[in-house]
C-alpha cells in the first residue's frame, strides 16, 4: 500500500475553523458497510442509528493547556514546546526548530515560577524535558500553556470548552477526540433511557493519534506510543456484551485502538493500562468493535488508513468524495461519521 492511495481532494473551506452552534447539530454520514451505501443525517439522530443493548465506549480523556512559549535563558531566542506526554516532572515535547535546543538547554517562560531543562535528545525532532517548579506541573501549565489547536485551525472564535467533550475527566491530551465532541448530555440521557451502555477508558493523544505519514510505502511508518486505561468495571462490561453478542461501538479511533490493543494483547478485554502503538491499516482484522463514530480526517493520515480498514477502501473512499460533494465540515471542529458493520 502506497500512502498516496489515501489521498482525496479536499477544498481548504471545508476545513471546519469553529464547531456548530450546538454540538449535536453537526452532520452525521451513516456509512452501512453490509449493504454499501451511505445517508445523511443529523448528529442527534444517532440515538436512532444505535440499537438496545449496544455499548458505547467513549475516551474520556481531557485536554491540557500543553501548547508552551518560552525563551532560551542565555540567548534569549523564543522556543515553541508541544507536551505530547507528561510523566511527573518530566515530558516528551515536540519542539518548532528542534535543532537549536540540545541536552542542558533551559527555557523560561512568563511565570517565574516555571523553568524547562532538555535533559534528552529524541528522534522525530522530539527532546524529552524535566520541569522545574515549586509547584505541580499541570498546576502550572494552566497558568503558562494555551490549549493546542490544531494547526489546520487558523481562525477559531470558539471557546475553549467546546474543544473538551463533555465527559473529559481524565487530564493529560495533547489533542481532543474530536468524535466526542458532538455528543451533549441530552443526547448521552436520551442513548442511555434507550437501554444503551455508555463505558469510559482513557487514551492520553499524542503522537502517535496525529503525526504524518512520512514515507511513500505504508508499511514503512513507525507509530509513536500513547497511553492507556481500562478500568475493572469498564472491562467486565465489555467482556460480557463480546459473550452476549453485543454491538460494541467505539466513538473515537482512540477508543477503537484502544480496544483492539488489549484485544490483540490478552485476546479478551481485561483491565489494563500501558503504552500502545498499534497502527490499523486496510487487511487488519478487527477483533473488538462492531463500529466507529468518527470525523473526517486528513488525507493520508493513519486515521485514513484505519477508517478504510473497518469499513472497506473504496466504500470509504467513496463516502469521502460525496461528503466533498456535499460540502461537508472536515477534521476537528468537523462533521461526524457512523461506520456501520451492521
Amino acid at each position: 500500500m502506497k500512502t498516496s492511495d489515501f489521498d482525496y481532494h479536499l477544498p481548504e473551506d471545508l476545513i471546519a475553523q469553529n464547531p456548530t452552534d450546538k454540538r449535536d447539530m453537526s452532520r452525521l454520514m451513516h456509512v452501512q458497510v453490509k449493504e454499501g451505501k451511505f445517508s445523511h443525517k443529523h448528529f442527534s439522530d444517532i440515538v436512532d442509528l444505535l440499537k438496545p443493548n449496544d455499548v458505547l465506549v467513549v475516551n474520556n480523556t481531557k485536554v491540557i493547556p500543553a501548547r508552551l512559549y518560552g525563551v532560551k535563558e542565555i540567548t534569549h531566542a523564543k522556543v515553541e514546546l508541544l507536551i505530547l506526554k507528561l510523566e511527573g516532572v518530566y515530558a516528551q515535547c515536540m519542539v518548532k526548530k528542534a535543532k537549536v535546543v540540545k541536552v542542558g538547554t533551559k527555557i523560561s517562560f512568563q511565570h517565574p515560577d516555571l523553568v524547562a531543562e532538555c535533559v534528552d535528545v529524541l528522534e522525530d525532532g522530539l527532546r524529552k524535558f524535566k520541569f522545574i517548579s515549586p509547584r505541580p506541573i499541570l498546576e502550572m501549565l494552566y497558568e503558562v500553556g494555551t490549549m493546542p489547536l490544531p494547526p489546520y485551525i487558523k481562525h477559531s472564535t470558539a471557546s475553549m470548552d467546546r474543544y473538551q467533550t463533555v465527559y473529559a475527566t481524565k487530564e493529560g491530551s495533547s489533542a481532543a477526540p474530536t468524535a466526542g465532541l458532538h455528543f451533549t448530555p441530552e443526547l448521552i440521557k436520551k442513548i442511555k433511557d434507550k437501554g444503551i451502555t455508555l463505558v469510559e477508558l482513557t487514551l492520553h493523544i499524542g503522537l502517535g493519534t496525529f503525526k504524518p505519514v512520512e514515507v511513500d510505502d505504508v508499511s514503512m511508518h513507525k507509530m509513536h506510543s500513547e497511553s492507556y486505561y481500562i478500568s475493572e468495571e469498564s472491562a467486565e462490561i465489555l467482556s460480557k456484551a463480546k459473550k452476549n453478542n453485543q454491538r460494541i461501538i467505539a466513538v473515537g479511533t482512540t477508543s477503537a485502538r484502544t480496544l483492539e490493543s488489549v484485544m490483540q494483547k490478552h485476546g479478551k478485554i481485561v483491565k489494563d493500562e500501558g503504552d500502545t502503538n498499534i497502527f490499523i491499516t486496510p487487511g487488519y482484522e478487527f477483533k473488538a468493535i462492531d463500529g466507529l463514530i468518527t470525523n473526517f480526517h486528513l488525507p493520508k493520515s493513519t486515521l485514513m488508513m484505519m477508517v478504510t480498514a473497518l469499513g472497506g477502501f473504496d466504500l470509504l473512499m467513496n463516502a469521502y468524495k460525496e461528503a466533498v460533494n456535499l460540502h461537508y465540515r472536515f477534521f476537528s471542529f468537523g462533521d461526524s461519521m457512523f461506520i456501520d458493520l451492521g
